[in-house]
């Protein structure tokens, strides 16, 4: 049996097929794996499951071209944290795990998009601390969503199941921006540049692919072209938004309020954006239900099983 390596604890289905058809080693720990451990890997086993955070760089890669790992089968659809060009250059080849998360990733975003703009969180808050003080006609008004619009930037997969979602379920209008045209199977319109759907939504949807191309795609001249009233979504990645502008926009009232399951330094989140009410936060729970991580798990496993069998691999990148 070849070797295969696990960086983070997964599933217990997962974990039993992956022991069906190799020697597993798991590492224990939940936090991302270090340089030397990253380089380790590579040396010592045939496939290595990384996630999120297992940062693959270049200079991991560096003189690994007579390495014993040819494959890393990503846990998660994202894969901004793996060089794919540098994998490719040391003979490493590279699959993630798409459509497993789509409708997962979806449903936090609409939650976030109801709890920022009825100020869930702050109410919830207000009513664990003991201070609500009874219904009354101008309490916590929050913005009605039925017949607003939402601007999604992003309209692959995830886009359109948000899309699909606040329109058939909530009644809005949709706009969106997308790197190419995109026709999607809903009413919705796409418009020519993101400031055009800032300026135009009430509620903006981040569903971007991460990576060097969407770093700080919203900044602080982007957060200037949305409303006063509208609602900023990140369920992208984290470095999508340029944290610190989110921060100067919030505090001076430049928009209403976000709603945030990623950052941009993750898992540090800034003192600012925790004591704001205004802010809904999330430890990136986008994908975070047990059958959803364990087809996760699956797709990851069997992209493992292919390469280990000399078949073409399910979901190369």
């Amino acid at each position: 049996m070849k070797e295969l390596y696990i960086t983070r604890p997964l599933p217990e289905r997962v974990l039993e097929r992956a022991r069906e058809n190799f020697n597993v080693t798991l590492r224990a720990q939940t936090s991302p794996l270090k340089k030397g451990e990253m380089r380790a890997a590579l040396v010592l086993y045939d496939v290595i499951i990384p996630t999120l955070g297992d940062m693959f760089s270049a200079e991991v890669f560096s003189g690994m071209e007579t390495a014993r790992c040819r494959l890393l089968a990503n846990f998660g659809v994202g894969y901004n944290h793996i060089d794919v060009a540098a994998a490719r250059q040391a003979g490493v080849a590279v699959t993630n795990t798409p459509g497993a998360v789509t409708d997962a990733t979806a449903d936090i975003a609409l939650m976030l998009v109801m709890m920022s703009a009825r100020r869930a969180g702050e109410g919830e808050r207000l009513v664990r601390a003991g201070k609500w003080s009874g219904w009354h006609p101008t309490q916590m008004l929050g913005l009605h969503l039925g017949g607003k619009t939402c601007g999604i930037i992003g309209m692959g997969r995830i886009g359109q199941a948000i899309a699909r979602r606040v329109h058939f379920g909530l009644g809005m209008e949709v706009v969106y921006h997308n790197r190419s045209p995109r026709a999607i199977d809903l009413p919705a319109r796409q418009l020519d540049s993101i400031t055009d759907v800032l300026a135009a939504s009430d509620v903006v949807v981040l569903a971007v692919p991460g990576g060097a191309d969407t770093r700080h795609l919203i900044g602080a001249q982007e957060l200037a072209a949305m409303r006063p009233h509208a609602h900023l979504v990140n369920i992208a990645r984290g470095d999508v938004v340029d944290e610190a502008a989110l921060i100067a926009a919030l505090q001076q009232g430049r928009i209403a309020g976000a709603g945030l399951d990623v950052y941009e330094f993750e898992p540090d989140v800034p003192v600012a954006l925790r004591r704001m009410e205004n802010v809904t936060l999330l430890p990136h729970l986008g994908t975070a239900a047990l059958d959803v991580r364990e087809e996760m798990g699956m797709m990851a496993l069997e992209n493992a099983i292919a390469h280990a069998q000399g078949d073409a691999l399910l979901n190369p990148v």
